[in-house]
C-alpha cells in the first residue's frame, strides 16, 4: 500500500479521501490554490502545497502544478476526486509517465467513455441498450434545428465532454433546439475547452438510475447495486438513495451485468458509474460512464457496506478484488441529499459569502455528514457551490427518510441562502415518499418555483407549541435575574397569545423545569425538551412525536423553520396582541419594472435595447454564475425604457439591469 498520497481536489471530496488515507496510516498532501488557503481540507492534510489564484483555470487545472506539487513532496500515488482533472485521460498518462500512480482508471478507458459520442458507440458494441440519437459533430445552430426535427421532440442536447449538468439542454421545438445548442456550446467551451454537442432523444417519464461498478488491473469487475439519481434540477442531481424503490431484482441484474459488459470492454479498472435512462416500464438506456468517483458514492457504501476510496486504493496499488459478485449484498436504505449555497426561494440562484453559523447534524449509525466546510469558512464564487452531502441510512426506505427529515430539521447554517428547506420540502412530499419519481420530478411539482415547504396541520401545531415553550423559558429566566419585577415561582398557568400566519391563537403554559404543558383549546399537550436560551436549534418531544426545529430571533418573537417551513411566530400577553393589531404594516418596495441581476454573475450579452418592445418570455440577458448561464426572461409585455448594464460587466445581487416604462 502507499505511504504517501496526493489529492488533486478540494473540498469535502479531498477531505472524504483523507479520511480513509488516515485509516490506513497513508499520509497525504493537499493542493490549494489562494481561495482555499484556511480550507479544512489543507488542515486535515498532513503537508499542503500552494498551486496558484482562485481561478480553477489558473490552480487545480494546471496538470502540472499539481504533477510538481507530487514530485516535490515524494507522493507516490495521486487521487483526482471527482471533476477537475479526475477524467482527462491526458493527465492521467502525464502522472503515469512521471512514475506516479493514479488513483483511478487507465487514460484507455477514461478517453473512451468520457467522450460521449466515442462511448455511445462502444456500449453498442459491447450489447449495451442505447438512445436513439445522432452522435456526429454538429456544426451550427442550424444543424441542430434540422437534426432535432428529424429524431422527434423532445431532445436533450449535450456537451459531448460534458458533466455536472453543464452544457445540457431539453428542446421541445425548433426555437428551443436553437438556443439550447447555443447556450450548451458555450458552456462546454467555458467549462470543458471542448464545445462538441450532440443531440438524442429525451425520453419521457424517465428515471436516472446507475450501476456502480469495481474493477481491478486483473480483469476483474463487479457491480455494487444500483443509486437512484432521479430528483434532478437542472440536470444536475439533488437526491439519491440506494437502492432504488423502482427496481425489481431481475432489471437490477440485467443493468449490472450490462454495466459489467461496458466495464470490461474498455479493460477498466477503479470505481467507476454506468448510468442509464429507466422508462417506466423498466426498458433502460445507456446514458454515459463516469470514469471517477461519484459525488453519491455514500448511499453505496452505507448499503453494502464497502469503501469504495478503499477499493480504489487497492486497485491502483495492484492488489486484485478481494470480493465477488456473491459477496455484494444490499441490506438497509440509505438517502442523500446535497446541501447547497442556493437560494432556493430566488431561482435556486448561487449565494456566496461566509458561514457565521455551520452546525451539522450530529453523526451516529443513522447519520452520516461529509462536508469541505466549517464555521467561518468562506463560500466561494469560483467553484462548485457544495456545502456538504447529508446521507441517512435506516432499514427501510422509510427509516432512512425519516432519519434524513430531522438531520435537515437540525442543520443550522447562517450567513448565506442554502437549499436545505428545498431539501426538507421534497423529504415531506407524499409523492416522493411514495417513491413515484422521474426526473422531471422537480419540474412538475414546483412549476412556478420553489415558494416554501406545505404547512401541515401537524407543523402548525408543533410550531405554536414550541414558541410557547421558548417563551415560557425566558420569562422565566427573566424574572429570576436580581432587580427585576419577579412573578410567582413554581408550576402555573398562564394564557398568553401566540400569532402565525396571520392567525392567532390563545395557549395555556404550564412550565415545570425541563417539561411543560401547553394547552390549546381543549388540547393538551405535554412537552419534553432540554432547550435553553443561546441553543439554535429546538429538540423536543411533544405528545408523542420527535421534533427538531431552527431558531431565528425576530424584533418580535421568533422564526421556527421545521419541514422546509419557516414560519415568524409572535407569543405576546392578551394585551400586548391587541395593541400589535393596530400597528401599521410596511409595504414591500414595488420592483415590477425592473429586470434586476438575480445572482452575483457576469452579464454575458444583453439582447434588447431602449425603446424595444418585448413579450412576455422574451430572452432579454445572459448572465453566468459558477460557470452556468442563465437565461433572463421577460415576465410579461412591455417597452424597455433604459438598459442600465453591458456585456461584461459584473453584477451584484439585485443590480438594476434593465427598467420598462
Amino acid at each position: 500500500m502507499f505511504k504517501k498520497i496526493l489529492i488533486a481536489n478540494r473540498g469535502e471530496i479531498a477531505c472524504r479521501v483523507i479520511k480513509t488515507a488516515r485509516k490506513f496510516g497513508i499520509k497525504t498532501v493537499a493542493v490549494y490554490s489562494d481561495a482555499d488557503a484556511d480550507a479544512l481540507h489543507v488542515e486535515m492534510a498532513d503537508e499542503a502545497v500552494h498551486i496558484g489564484p482562485p481561478a480553477a483555470a489558473e490552480s487545480y487545472l494546471l496538470a502540472d502544478k499539481i504533477l510538481k506539487a507530487a514530485k516535490d513532496t515524494g507522493a507516490e500515488a495521486i487521487h483526482p476526486g471527482y471533476g477537475f482533472l479526475s477524467e482527462r485521460a491526458s493527465f492521467v498518462k502525464a502522472v503515469q509517465d512521471a512514475g506516479i500512480a493514479f488513483i483511478g482508471p487507465d487514460p484507455k478507458a477514461i478517453d473512451a467513455m468520457g467522450d460521449k459520442i466515442t462511448s455511445k458507440k462502444l456500449a453498442a458494441e459491447a450489447g449495451v441498450s442505447t438512445v436513439p440519437g445522432h452522435m456526429g459533430i454538429i456544426k451550427n445552430a442550424d444543424e441542430a434545428v434540422k437534426i432535432s426535427a428529424s429524431i422527434g421532440y423532445p431532445v436533450m442536447l449535450k456537451a459531448s465532454a460534458g458533466g455536472g449538468g453543464k452544457g445540457m439542454r431539453i428542446a421541445y421545438n425548433d426555437t428551443e433546439a436553437r438556443e439550447g445548442f447555443i447556450s450548451a456550446q458555450n458552456e462546454a467551451r467555458s467549462s470543458f475547452a471542448d464545445d462538441r454537442v450532440f443531440i438524442e432523444k429525451f425520453v419521457e417519464e424517465p428515471r436516472h438510475i446507475e450501476i456502480q461498478v469495481l474493477g481491478d488491473k486483473h480483469g476483474n469487475v463487479i457491480y455494487l447495486g444500483e443509486r437512484e439519481c432521479s430528483i434532478q434540477r437542472r440536470h444536475q442531481k439533488v437526491v439519491e438513495e440506494a437502492p432504488s424503490p423502482f427496481l425489481d431484482e431481475a432489471t437490477r441484474k440485467a443493468m449490472g451485468e450490462q454495466a459489467v459488459a461496458l466495464s470490461k470492454a474498455v479493460d477498466y479498472c477503479s470505481a467507476g458509474t454506468v448510468e442509464f435512462i429507466v422508462d417506466k416500464h423498466k426498458n433502460f438506456y445507456f446514458l454515459e460512464m463516469n470514469t471517477r468517483l461519484q459525488v453519491e458514492h455514500p448511499v453505496t457504501e452505507q448499503v453494502t457496506g464497502i469503501d469504495l476510496v478503499e477499493q480504489m486504493l487497492r486497485v491502483a496499488a495492484g492488489e486484485k478484488l478481494r470480493l465477488t459478485q456473491d459477496d455484494v449484498k444490499l441490506t438497509g436504505w440509505s438517502v442523500e441529499t446535497r446541501v447547497y449555497a442556493e437560494d432556493p426561494l430566488r431561482g435556486f440562484l448561487p449565494s456566496i459569502g461566509r458561514l457565521t453559523r455551520y452546525l451539522p447534524p450530529e453523526e451516529d449509525e443513522h447519520v452520516r455528514v461529509d462536508t469541505g466546510v466549517y464555521e467561518g469558512a468562506e463560500i466561494s464564487m469560483f467553484y462548485d457551490p457544495m456545502i456538504a452531502k447529508l446521507v441517512t441510512t435506516g432499514k427501510t426506505r422509510d427509516e432512512a427518510i425519516a432519519a434524513q427529515r430531522r438531520a435537515l430539521d437540525e442543520y443550522y447554517i447562517r450567513g448565506i441562502a442554502h437549499n436545505i428547506p428545498f431539501l426538507a420540502a421534497l423529504m415531506a412530499h407524499p409523492r416522493f415518499q411514495s417513491g413515484d419519481m422521474t426526473t422531471g420530478f422537480i419540474a412538475e411539482e414546483y412549476p412556478d418555483g420553489f415558494t416554501g415547504g406545505v404547512l401541515t396541520d401537524e407543523v402548525k401545531e408543533a410550531m405554536i407549541t414550541a414558541a410557547a415553550f421558548i417563551n415560557a423559558v425566558e420569562v422565566s429566566r427573566a424574572t429570576q435575574i436580581d432587580g427585576q419585577i419577579s412573578e410567582p415561582r413554581g408550576p402555573q398557568e398562564r394564557p398568553w397569545v401566540v400569532t402565525i400566519g396571520g392567525d392567532s391563537v390563545t395557549v395555556g403554559i404550564m412550565l415545570v423545569e425541563d417539561h411543560a404543558e401547553i394547552s390549546i383549546g381543549k388540547k393538551r399537550m405535554p412537552v419534553l425538551s432540554d432547550w435553553c436560551p443561546g441553543k439554535p436549534v429546538f429538540h423536543a418531544r411533544i405528545g408523542d412525536k420527535d421534533f427538531a426545529m431552527e431558531i431565528d430571533r425576530r424584533p418580535l418573537g421568533v422564526m421556527l423553520t421545521c419541514d422546509g417551513v419557516s414560519m415568524d411566530i409572535r407569543v405576546q400577553t392578551e394585551r400586548a396582541a391587541e395593541l400589535q393589531k393596530l400597528m401599521p404594516e410596511k409595504e414591500a418596495p414595488d420592483t415590477s419594472k425592473l429586470l434586476l441581476c438575480p445572482m452575483p454573475g457576469l452579464v454575458v450579452s444583453i439582447n434588447v435595447a431602449e425603446g424595444d418592445e418585448v413579450k412576455a418570455g422574451q430572452a432579454l440577458a445572459v448572465v453566468e454564475a459558477m460557470k452556468m448561464e442563465n437565461i433572463l426572461r421577460a415576465e410579461k409585455d412591455g417597452v424597455v425604457k433604459s438598459v442600465n448594464a453591458a456585456a461584461g460587466d459584473s453584477l451584484a445581487v439585485d443590480a438594476i439591469i434593465l427598467e420598462f416604462e
